[in-house]
């Protein structure tokens, strides 16, 4: 299938272009938390919507990492970008890597945001049943939400981003996209490379915890370096948006 060009918002007026890409549970609007902070002077950003999200609910596709990341490659040209950094949380983090191995050259810096690493997951048999029933039962949905930000943030706020995923997804691409960041694995690809990276774990996330960072980002970018945010868990957009925008914009500038 060929790429498109996703919906998307642009921000700044900055030289250093930067696209960020959201994670499974939300549409663009996950980073909507630390948009109002962002440095419009130094960066232009970028936010798209993956094909079955947001304002590409309807664009069919087959809901893979190498599709979503030939349709951000696109964006990139479609805006003229011939170089840019890439922030991506959590299944945006995987993406993110695609996109710089399927883009050679272009892409300059690479920040994680509980970012899934480039191998595959290692479910148990009970973990994979939460997440694979995940797109039919949106209690499975609050259970990731919950366990992943530690079983410490108000219920009210668990109900909302359990509403907000199934309002901003369809079933069909949030099953998909599932098998997409948990079972593809190009690490072997990654090993290497010397693209700066910086990759921000949540204290509170036992999945994409500080330690997973360290055996996996750690091990195969030389540049890679890790800081660990103590109040977050795995959304770090809404936990601690001052702090995430700080390391952000501190580790693009350089």
């Amino acid at each position: 299938m060929s790429s498109v060009v996703l919906p998307h918002d642009v921000t700044g007026s900055g030289p250093h272009r930067v696209i960020a890409l959201h994670g499974w549970f939300g549409d663009r609007n996950a980073f909507a938390g630390i948009r109002p902070y962002l440095d419009g002077d130094t960066f232009t950003y970028a936010f798209p919507d993956y094909r079955g999200y947001g304002e590409a609910r309807d664009i069919a596709g087959e809901y893979t990492v190498a599709e979503t990341a030939g349709d951000v490659i696109a964006l990139a040209d479609k805006l003229g970008w011939e170089t840019f950094s890439l922030v991506g949380h959590s299944m945006g983090g995987k993406v993110m890597q695609r996109v710089m191995l399927d883009a050679p050259g272009r892409v300059s810096r690479l920040v994680g945001v509980s970012p899934v690493p480039a191998a595959e997951v290692p479910f148990d048999e009970q973990g994979w049943a939460l997440f694979s029933g995940a797109a039919d039962e949106p209690g499975n949905r609050r259970a990731i939400i919950d366990l992943t930000t530690g079983n410490r943030l108000p219920a009210r706020w668990l109900d909302e981003m359990v509403e907000n995923s199934l309002r901003v997804s369809t079933v069909e691409a949030f099953r998909a996209y599932l098998d997409a960041w948990a079972r593809t694995d190009f690490h072997t690809e990654v090993e290497g490379d010397a693209t700066p990276a910086l990759v921000i774990a949540g204290a509170h996330d036992p999945a994409l915890s500080a330690d997973v960072m360290r055996a996996t980002w750690l091990q195969w970018y030389p540049n890679a370096e890790l800081v660990t945010f103590p109040d977050a868990g795995h959304y770090a957009m809404d936990e601690t948006p001052l702090a995430l925008v700080s390391a952000v914009e501190r580790f693009l500038a350089v």
